[in-house]
């Protein structure tokens, strides 16, 4: 489910500021997820807003569990959280604390924007304590890309957009690219609606199959709502698919 929740934050991050203003408040997001032909899961992201170190915040919850029969033999319950500060679009402070298996991680980040540095504690382990750990300029957090991206107008994210970014994942910082490759119209459980085909170039070996092993489709309006990700992983594949949508700000226009 990590590697479930990773790939939301690969495709949304970009490198200058912006105001978080096109979320409302409660949304919440359902996606399925299937490995191979399995129903394996699913994933949801809730909004609200909030005020934060003397700050308007969006306080954003990512939640990822394990259903069915794969839940019998691995499951997965995990909490990511972000606290997002609606002037600048970039992260306060993230959690990630999660229950994989046998597998047990729980991080705490403190990002500090003004000297590029961030603090992660290790809650787990409380005896590992806290470092300062040298970070660069409008670094994302796994959660908080995801709305940033979707802050943009349509005309900053189209065809032929190629975004360099810097997202940290777990306890460390990643290097991507994103390339929006073209548009397509997605058939969905709720109709079919007009989307941008976005792949990102990854890191491949560690989680996916190739360099370019995942795509996902996000809808060609000012919500920018991922509707649709496929990925050829390590070994075998995932598809996330949109399962429910609440309290969405601007209606979906779907095509007859």
């Amino acid at each position: 489910m990590k590697k479930i929740l990773s790939f939301f934050a690969i495709f949304t991050f970009l490198l200058s500021y912006a105001q978080i203003d096109n979320i409302a408040d409660g949304e919440s997001i359902t996606f399925r997820i299937h490995y191979g032909i399995l129903n394996a899961g699913t994933a949801n992201l809730t909004t609200k807003k909030t005020t934060y170190m003397g700050a308007p915040h969006l306080y954003v919850k990512g939640t990822g569990k394990t259903t069915g029969a794969v839940k019998a033999f691995f499951k997965v319950e995990d909490l990511y959280e972000s606290f997002i500060n609606t002037d600048t679009g970039l992260p306060s402070f993230y959690v990630r604390n999660v229950r994989e298996g046998s597998y047990r991680q729980h991080f705490e980040t403190v990002f500090n924007h003004d000297n590029h540095t961030l603090i992660l504690t290790d809650k787990k382990t409380p005896a590992n304590g806290s470092k300062v750990i040298k970070s660069v300029k409008g670094v994302q957090d796994m959660l908080s890309c995801f709305y940033y991206l979707r802050s943009k107008s349509t005309s900053e994210l189209k065809v032929g957009t190629v975004i360099n970014m810097n997202v940290w994942i777990d306890d460390e910082m990643f290097p991507f690219q994103l390339k929006v490759t073209g548009m397509e119209d997605l058939k969905t459980k709720f109709g079919t609606i007009n989307c941008l085909k976005i792949i990102p170039s990854v890191k491949s070996g560690r989680v996916f199959k190739e360099k370019e092993g995942v795509t996902m489709w996000v809808t060609n309006d000012a919500n920018h709502i991922p509707m649709l990700l496929q990925a050829e992983l390590a070994v075998g594949s995932l598809k996330a698919s949109i399962d429910e949508l609440k309290n969405v700000k601007y209606p979906l226009k779907y095509l007859k």
